[in-house]
């Protein structure tokens, strides 16, 4: 029996003007669809909180070894369901649900500025948004500097590009929570085929080709001098070798000179 691929999707906890938060209420409704017999569905609701996501995200990649990890927030702004392309190591100076903020404003010290998904969001978006009508999808490279964009950085640190992150708009603007639920399971079922591994994954193919390649390339040209310095160590050994010979030739027909001269030399005397 073929073993089932793990997927996480989290949404978060209610926060400011979000007494109900979209974004659980999408995943509740996902939790409720499912997504096939093939994928075994983990849902948290994660608190909106810089110290917990710290202590939790890690746990949730080590306890579940997921294939993928989907988070989703609410955005007050968006009228779109945005699918983020990368997460923000920098700039989060608001207070949390705990009224915490990180002293170093930042996810990871010394860490990079930003890390993106090895999903390719905008081909994600393509390929559903012909097939996914009830929904409008778009791409955005700024999560926002909060909870979310922190939630996503931290994910994408453990989880080495295997994570996505969707907003949401608030509930009934213009969308409600089952129509936010079924763009969640065409979203994860594309990620999972796949789909959004388009022109990120070629291009680190074609990178890691043209790296064997030159490795390669390397290597003969390594082996082909080691053959003719192989060639012009025989050749020298051999161009001694008649240069010796020659040499004892010439003493040889020299001693035979003189012995015979010798032989003269005795039989005239």
């Amino acid at each position: 029996m073929a073993t089932k691929k793990t997927v996480i999707v989290t949404g978060f906890e209610p926060f400011g003007e979000h007494a109900v938060n979209a974004s659980w209420v999408a995943v509740q409704e996902l939790e409720c669809l499912g997504l096939g017999e093939g994928v075994e569905l983990q849902v948290y609701e994660l608190p909106v909180e810089y110290q917990a996501i710290q202590r939790l995200l890690p746990s949730l990649w080590k306890c579940h070894q997921p294939q993928l990890v989907v988070h989703v927030g609410v955005s007050g702004i968006a009228t779109t369901v945005t699918l983020e392309q990368c997460g923000h190591n920098h700039g989060y100076c608001r207070l949390d649900n705990s009224r915490f903020c990180p002293a170093s404003q930042c996810c990871v010290e010394a860490g990079p500025d930003c890390l993106t998904s090895d999903l390719d969001m905008e081909l994600v978006c393509r390929r559903l948004g012909s097939s996914h009508q009830q929904v409008e999808l778009s791409v955005s490279r700024d999560a926002g500097r909060y909870l979310c964009d922190y939630t996503y950085y931290t994910s994408l640190l453990q989880g080495g590009g295997r994570v996505a992150f969707v907003h949401v708009p608030p509930l009934g603007r213009p969308y409600s929570g089952g129509q936010l639920g079924r763009a969640l399971q065409a979203l994860v079922g594309e990620m999972l085929l796949g789909g959004g591994h388009g022109e990120h994954q070629q291009n680190q193919d074609r990178e890691n080709q043209d790296r064997e390649n030159q490795d390669q390339q390397n290597q003969d040209q390594q082996n082909q001098d080691r053959e003719n310095q192989d060639r012009e160590n025989q050749d020298q050994q051999n161009q001694d070798q008649q240069n010796q010979d020659r040499e004892n030739q010439d003493r040889e027909n020299q001693d035979r000179e003189n012995q015979d001269q010798q032989n003269q030399d005795h039989q005239r005397h």
